[in-house]
């Protein structure tokens, strides 16, 4: 359906999908830092191929939706009824699989602060993996803080080992340099378990960004990677769009139980945070993203070129509207 058809209340169909969000929740009390692998990295092995990219997507099913939109209830309920909506976790997960969750883990902060991946967001998806037949399920992301405590202030560490997860900080020895074969991003080191997994699902939270205008789905990316991260604002669109392509996510779960509206990604003051108690799931992340940032920000492609760009590559739609997608309430 076009933007221009209208619902049986006279708004359009995309009016009516982000309705659902602007409704949802209310306020609730909720510098810079040097990335920590930057002056940390031994040198990485020699350089892989271009033709390297990681394809963790599994084939869409034309009778279940792109994109599920899950309202009310705690963190772990959200993502059982996301995943169910979706087709079941065994949809996306075989038996003796590998799996690599990438929740962002980026900060020195507790959950409340929602600078980081909700902790119970990743247990239940952690649990839910162990379900399907996982062999292994390893839970990690490269910090831009100290990340002994991100880790651990983040909740996430605890959460995840509670639920059987292996969870890997960031070492130094264990970047490979591959060409990402990207428009901007060529040769460039990756944390070695984003290369060995058989399926990825990528967990980020739902941010406000002073750079990108949120930081999502795409913007989680910039955590497989060691080195100068920082280089790649300089091209910061391009960079996310290269990233995207390179690493395809079996599952991408936007984490909106906890919202930092302004002065991200770092956060730290309460009365930034919104508690929504939403989570945005789906194998588009183009829509996901997309629909997240104009919903939470009213951010579009003019003001995301990133999304537009992703798109011309084949990632997915930014028209959100014009998905398959199925929104439902808990409470």
């Amino acid at each position: 359906m076009s933007e221009s058809k209208t619902t049986g209340s006279g708004i359009t169909r995309r009016e009516a999908m982000l309705q659902i969000l602007r409704l949802a929740g209310a306020g609730a009390g909720t510098a810079a830092a040097a990335f920590w692998l930057a002056e940390r990295s031994s040198r990485p092995t020699p350089i892989e191929a271009s033709n390297a990219k990681r394809d963790h997507t599994v084939n869409a099913d034309p009778a279940l939706p792109a994109m599920v939109v899950v309202q009310g209830g705690d963190p772990r309920a959200l993502v059982r009824q996301a995943l169910a909506d979706l087709g079941g976790i065994a949809r996306f997960i075989a038996h003796n699989d590998r799996v690599v969750l990438k929740p962002n883990i980026a900060w020195d902060r507790t959950p409340e602060q929602a600078a980081n991946t909700n902790p119970d967001v990743v247990a239940e998806v952690v649990r839910q993996c162990w379900q399907a037949g996982a062999k292994r399920v390893i839970v990690t992301d490269v910090s831009c803080n100290e990340a002994e405590r991100c880790f651990l202030r983040s909740g996430i560490q605890a959460a995840a080992r509670a639920e059987g997860a292996e969870v890997l900080l960031p070492d130094p020895t264990r970047f490979r340099e591959v060409n990402l074969g990207g428009v901007v991003l060529q040769s460039w080191p990756v944390f070695e378990p984003f290369l060995e997994a058989d399926k990825l699902i990528n967990i980020p939270i739902a941010k406000h960004h002073g750079l990108t205008g949120a930081t999502l789905g795409f913007k989680n990316w910039y955590g497989i990677l060691g080195g100068q991260r920082n280089r790649l604002h300089q091209q910061i669109h391009q960079s996310l769009v290269d990233l995207a392509a390179f690493m395809l996510p079996t599952l991408t779960l936007i984490d909106c139980y906890r919202v930092l509206l302004r002065n991200g990604p770092t956060g730290g003051n309460p009365e930034d945070v919104a508690l929504k108690k939403t989570l945005i799931a789906g194998t588009d992340p183009v829509a996901l993203d997309a629909y997240a940032a104009k919903a939470f920000w009213n951010l579009d492609s003019q003001s995301l070129p990133w999304l537009k760009m992703a798109e011309e590559r084949g990632l997915g739609r930014s028209d959100f509207e014009n998905i398959p997608a199925k929104f439902r309430r808990l409470d």
